[in-house]
């Protein structure tokens, strides 16, 4: 067996600069960005202008920060347009949203997490907002416990607590995710936003892989247990004919 490539050190640098400035909700400096990423000031610069050369960030003029470029979303639209999975799942999340009144979700695995790729919006005026390329969180969302359920990754360390039902004790999180196993389907209830619920299920090929998670997610006040409870039939159902149209 050949050994496995090794990875290259700036490249990785380079996409850990990628990711925190995806995480963060305002624009970041150099020095914060290089203590984010653990690397020295100097490097961060040097990365960021190669970056920034490339158009995958962008510096703003008036503070000198630095935020996602607009290439990323000519790259991501590429990639998505390649994605089957979309146009397959599309009338799925349409059936889903017009059954329920709730966002409905199509997600993949990335590397580490599963990620936002497609929505269809719930019609009502209060209504939970999805984002294409979104990441999970894969302790505190409906979709990641799925992709745990399924053997995906949960890294070390503290987990983060989002809101107070966030479930940061590892020995609960890991009864729920087999919960989860066990029934085909998980559950968020205000974990990674207090005012959002939602449910999720694996859309599984014939080899039994992890292809897809739908997802349907609302405000609480409105998508409370009962609600959940009731569409879960429904979401099972779309889920699993999904996995099998995938397999074709």
């Amino acid at each position: 067996m050949s050994p496995a490539p090794r990875a290259v050190s700036t490249v990785q640098r380079a996409t850990a600069v990628l990711d925190v400035l995806a995480d963060s909700p305002v624009d970041l400096g150099t020095n914060e960005i290089a203590r984010q990423v653990g690397t020295l000031p100097s490097t961060a610069s040097r990365m960021l202008a190669t970056l920034a050369a490339a158009e995958l960030v962008q510096r703003m003029p008036d503070s000198g920060r630095f935020r996602l470029g607009p290439r990323l979303v000519e790259l991501g639209n590429a990639a998505l347009a390649r994605v089957d999975l979309r146009r397959l799942a599309r009338p799925h999340l349409v059936a889903l949203t017009d059954g329920t009144g709730e966002t409905a979700t199509l997600s993949v695995q990335g590397q580490q997490s599963v990620i936002t790729v497609d929505f269809v919006q719930s019609p009502s005026s209060v209504r939970s907002v999805a984002e294409v390329g979104r990441h999970s969180a894969a302790h505190a969302t409906a979709v990641g416990k799925v992709y745990l359920a399924q053997g995906g990754w949960l890294p070390a360390g503290r987990l983060r607590r989002y809101t107070e039902r966030t479930v940061v004790d590892r020995a609960a999180l890991t009864a729920e995710i087999e919960r989860a196993r066990a029934q085909g389907w998980a559950r968020a209830v205000g974990e990674r936003e207090d005012d959002l619920n939602a449910i999720a299920a694996p859309a599984l090929g014939a080899d039994g892989g992890l292809r897809a998670v739908l997802g349907l997610q609302g405000p609480a006040g409105r998508f409370g247990p009962r609600a959940m409870r009731r569409a879960v039939d429904s979401l099972l159902e779309h889920a699993a004919d999904l996995g099998r149209a995938s397999s074709h």
